[in-house]
């Protein structure tokens, strides 16, 4: 019988979706499934994206260019304008999602063996994305409490090797809501011009982050062009996961140059997807004043839930729309399992992620869950009230 690859044996599955046929099993049996599991956002998709795929008057579906439209790159740049970031078009390239460009990132800056710096816990498939490239991927712990900050010289520094070539930030972070402060930002910025790294920053969910915050970029960082890449997405800022269109932007050229490469191995981008991409560009501020109320919102009433019961403890996130949750259980995976298999309160049960995925240290995220509040808060309430019953009665069982 021929053999799989080692590469694709040790290739992690998604903890996010792995327990996908439990819950479909669940609701074969007639049992509705409340997701806290997956970042799809239930707010409507701007109009005038969609709009602009229905009105498209376009008699053949044809390839874009490999870097995509010209008209949306220079959109793009406009956009990143108004949020202090100057970049030109030529130093945009748009990729089938936020996925595809960090892809793009590991080809292009890594070789075999070569190792990118992480804060764990991180969003899972970075692991994949690394695995994929025979890149190693070095975790840095942070903890649940105080929130999952860092004394990012201190525990970064010590994990630079001959090997590392990068740090890759999530900011704010997926799955834990944590936003980099400015001088953290400078601090890394330091760090990578002394060792000649590259600094990467998964920057997808920039628009939201709560309490006053303000996000702070890798690309207005001075004297940093050559080691800042920047990957970005439209799939939660315009609740457009299924457009499948993201974008890798840097000023350093030879980056560009060669993740072009990457990218004309893929032919091109979708091109009603860039279509509906650049029309929600001209989403007006209104639509994220809004959501980032509404989002701030089921972020206190998740989290104030959650610390009512009895044994849970939860980071308070200042961005994103995740959070991470600890549990009084040994096993996530399994309560998350048993909550689908075995639970249900009137014809209802959740579905969770567990947290041990989103880590690449052995042994950590255990008895922790990341839940996604993408829901409206009754049901965010009925879902954190589903939570408690179950570990009632999963302690018991």
């Amino acid at each position: 019988m021929p053999k799989i690859s080692r590469k694709g044996i040790a290739m992690p599955a998604s903890p996010i979706r792995k327990l996908v046929p439990y819950a479909e099993s669940a609701k074969k049996r007639g049992i509705h499934v409340i997701h806290l599991n997956i970042g799809q956002p239930d707010v409507k998709t701007p109009k005038v994206a969609l709009d602009a795929v229905r009105k498209s008057t376009m008699d053949v579906l044809a390839y874009s260019m490999t870097e995509g439209s010209e008209a949306y790159r220079e959109k793009i740049a406009a956009y990143y304008k108004t949020k202090d970031i100057h970049v030109s078009s030529k130093e945009i390239i748009v990729t089938t999602g936020g996925s595809e460009a960090l892809s793009f990132v590991m080809g292009t800056i890594m070789d075999t063996d070569d190792e990118i710096i992480i804060p764990e816990p991180f969003y899972a498939n970075y692991n994949g994305f690394a695995q994929a490239s025979g890149v190693n991927g070095v975790p840095i712990v942070s903890s649940l409490v105080p929130n999952f900050a860092f004394q990012y010289i201190v525990v970064f520094e010590k994990r630079i090797t001959s090997k590392t070539k990068a740090i890759l930030i999530c900011n704010p972070g997926n799955p834990t809501g944590y936003l980099y402060t400015k001088e953290e930002i400078l601090q890394l910025a330091q760090l990578v011009k002394k060792y000649d790294l590259f600094l990467v920053a998964d920057e997808v969910y920039r628009e939201f982050t709560y309490d006053g915050t303000t996000h702070h970029s890798v690309l207005q960082l001075p004297d940093l062009e050559q080691n800042t890449i920047m990957v970005d997405s439209v799939s939660k800022r315009y609740s457009m996961c299924g457009a499948r269109i993201g974008c890798l932007v840097s000023k350093n050229k030879e980056v560009i140059n060669v993740a072009l490469k990457f990218a004309q191995a893929r032919l091109s981008p979708p091109t009603l997807a860039q279509i509906a991409s650049e029309a929600a560009l001209d989403t007006p501020q209104s639509y994220f004043d809004e959501v980032i109320e509404e989002y701030s919102e089921r972020r206190d009433i998740l989290v104030d839930e959650l610390q009512k019961i009895d044994g849970v403890q939860v980071a308070v996130p200042q961005g994103a729309f995740y959070c991470v949750a600890q549990l009084p259980v040994p096993d996530a995976d399994d309560f998350a399992q048993w909550i689908l298999e075995d639970f249900e309160i009137e014809g209802n049960t959740i579905m969770v992620a567990p947290a041990a995925g989103f880590y690449a240290t052995e042994g950590l995220g255990k008895n922790q869950i990341r839940i996604a509040y993408v829901l409206k808060k009754p049901q965010l309430i009925k879902a954190v009230q589903i939570l408690k019953k179950a570990l009632e009665k999963y302690q018991t069982h």
